[in-house]
């Protein structure tokens, strides 16, 4: 096994996020503590070097003033000066080389990737509902920001916070076998350094939150941006969206500044602070050589450690702030991510078994949190086999009654059982399984065609995946197709959201999707609607060989669609006001004859519209 492999870089984490910072931190963090832990020990043992550093100037110092410089290189006056050699020349450079190793082989490299799994992970769990109330640049933007800095946390505390601490011990130590005057001094200096610290940095990671926070609406905003480019664009709105980036980077540039004049002041103090602790050190050790009671050479080693660490408090102390920035995003990150928002499985939940596929909504009510929209005491069965069309104004409850079958949303009241199994009891995974869907606004993959369609039944031949493409009629475009890398037919990317094809061909690639995934329920949400008259006629005898033997719900608008299905539910205000054939309710004269009466072009008119 290689070093590189002794953090698992894809180890899942038990159980979800934690909420408060220490137990998040640990939660990212789980199963590369050893390594982690053996990491921080070299780092210690580096650390300690610093001081035997000047523990070795020292005795060659006082070596050389102890001997005739004639004799010098003969014992045993020569034993200090070769163990000062091996020191400088092999121990040293083996720890600090071993110390580099554990940093940036051990433990860069893992830690980032796996928070970031962990994260990403916990984030494709949540529900629509959170998606729907940010931005998608910002959801990733935080996801990236937060495993950057708990890596940087973890790396920073080993290769600061260790070292650090194991060089202020040796040198407490070297200092005390030199006097105790001089280790109460340097004492004295460290206490003030600490206060020091304990007023910066809690502020520092407060403002560094707000930091992060405005520059993940930055980012979030210039990705809404861009994803609706053809809609500013057609609106002319270049300046318009060019006002509102300017406002929150505005915002964003307040906080650097706050951020930036806290960082200024903090550098002052500590470079103040660091000169001093040379001038009290160096001048105690004179006055105790003045007197007789220390020698040249502990001189020379009270100056090495007094400028070493006055050099290492610098840096240290910035390594500090920046690991109080990071633990300020790794909070904000937190924050953003870790709500349960989320629909979990049942304790316990099986597998969904389909073998008929026979749908019943039992008494189903939901309506988003509020006393409008939704769906109000839904009783229906959908019998195996069955082809059932869905129809109603916009806003009637035919989305929210898919949305609740696929449960994308936890039911307010009744349950859906499908062959008499409680879709809340079986695992949300299985259940989606089983339901093929083309949806009228086609989600696309900036990838190849193929993978895009492969997204259906990823185990799919390359003979299943372009049979699946033939029949949706999709085959022939995508043969034409060439991306801006040359790529072509299959290989060709779709560009993001598959803005490269038109609305069509979008639908054709989802449908063959729909074809390759061959679930015994199919969900076809206006699959049609972006599909001009001819290449409906073509894809229509694609979509009744599909739906051959599958339960079918077909929402449309285009009631022409409808016709041929075994009964039609009409729906109004979140309510099944109408169920039957096509000539049965068109003989019974209600709302869908009236829909059918007012039809322009095939469409059923909203409610604005009416």
């Amino acid at each position: 096994m290689r070093i590189g492999d002794l953090i698992d870089p894809f180890r899942p984490a038990e159980g979800p996020p934690p909420q408060t910072l220490v137990a998040f931190l640990t939660w990212c963090l789980s199963g590369s503590w050893p390594a982690l832990i053996g990491a921080a020990a070299i780092s210690s043992v580096a650390g300690a070097m610093e001081a035997g550093t000047a523990l070795m100037l020292g005795l060659v110092v006082d070596t050389a003033n102890g001997s005739d410089p004639a004799n010098l290189f003969q014992p045993p006056h020569v034993w200090p000066l070769i163990a000062a050699v091996v020191f400088f020349l092999l121990a040293r450079p083996i720890m600090f080389g071993l110390s580099a190793t554990a940093n940036s082989v051990v433990v860069g490299p893992n830690v980032s990737p796996m928070v970031l799994a962990r994260l990403n992970r916990w984030t494709l769990g949540q529900s629509v509902e959170f998606f729907d109330n940010d931005f998608a640049g910002r959801i990733a933007q935080k996801q990236m920001q937060t495993a950057g800095a708990v890596t940087n946390v973890a790396v920073e505390s080993i290769n600061v916070v260790a070292f650090a601490l194991a060089s202020m011990v040796g040198s407490v130590l070297l200092l005390s076998s030199i006097s105790g005057r001089v280790t109460l001094v340097f004492l004295a200096w460290l206490c003030v350094y600490l206060l020091l610290i304990r007023w910066f940095l809690p502020r520092v990671r407060i403002r560094a939150a707000k930091r992060a926070a405005t520059r993940a609406v930055v980012s979030g905003q210039i990705v809404d941006t861009i994803t609706n480019i053809k809609t500013v664009k057609l609106f002319a709105h270049a300046d318009y969206e060019t006002r509102t980036a300017m406002g929150v980077l505005d915002e964003y540039r307040e906080s650097a500044l706050g951020f930036g004049t806290l960082a200024a002041l903090f550098r002052f103090c500590l470079m103040t602070l660091a000169g001093l602790l040379p001038v009290l050190l160096i001048g105690t050790t004179l006055l105790l050589w003045q007197a007789g009671t220390a020698t040249t050479g502990e001189i020379v080693a009270a100056g090495a450690v007094a400028i070493r660490v006055a050099q290492m408090t610098g840096w240290v102390s910035f390594a500090m702030m920046g690991i109080y920035s990071d633990i300020g995003e790794v909070e904000d990150g937190m924050n953003t991510l870790t709500p349960r928002t989320r629909l979990e499985d049942a304790p316990g939940a099986r597998d969904l078994q389909v073998r008929r596929g026979e749908i019943v909504f039992d008494k189903v009510s939901f309506g988003y949190g509020r006393d409008v929209g939704g769906v109000r005491d839904i009783d229906l069965t959908i019998h195996a086999g069955e082809k059932l069309g869905i129809v109603g104004a916009s806003g009637a409850g035919k989305s929210s009654l898919v949305s609740l079958l696929l449960r994308l949303y936890q039911g307010e009241e009744g349950e859906i059982r499908i062959d008499g199994q409680n879709i809340d009891d079986v695992t949300q995974s299985s259940l989606r399984l089983q339901i093929g869907m083309v949806t009228q606004e086609t989600a696309m993959f900036n990838r190849p065609a193929r993978d895009n369609i492969l997204y259906g039944r990823p185990d799919a031949s390359e003979a299943e995946m372009i049979a699946a493409a033939k029949r949706a009629e999709a085959d022939t475009f995508i043969q034409q197709l060439q991306d801006h890398k040359g790529r072509k037919g299959y290989d060709a990317f779709l560009g993001e959201r598959g803005v490269k094809l038109s609305g069509g061909q979008r639908q054709r690639i989802a449908l063959a999707r729909a074809i390759l995934k061959d679930a015994p329920i199919l969900v076809l949400d206006e699959a049609t609607s972006a599909l001009d008259s001819e290449v409906e006629a073509a894809i229509q005898t694609a979509l009744h060989r599909v739906m051959e033997g599958k339960t079918v719900l077909a929402i449309a608008h285009r009631l022409s669609t409808l016709s041929e299905m075994d009964r039609i539910l009409v729906m109004d205000n979140g309510r099944i006001v109408e169920i039957g054939s096509h000539d049965e309710l068109l003989a019974k004269g209600g709302q869908y004859a009236q829909f059918w009466d007012r039809q322009s072009g095939g469409f059923i008119q909203t409610e604005a519209a009416e």
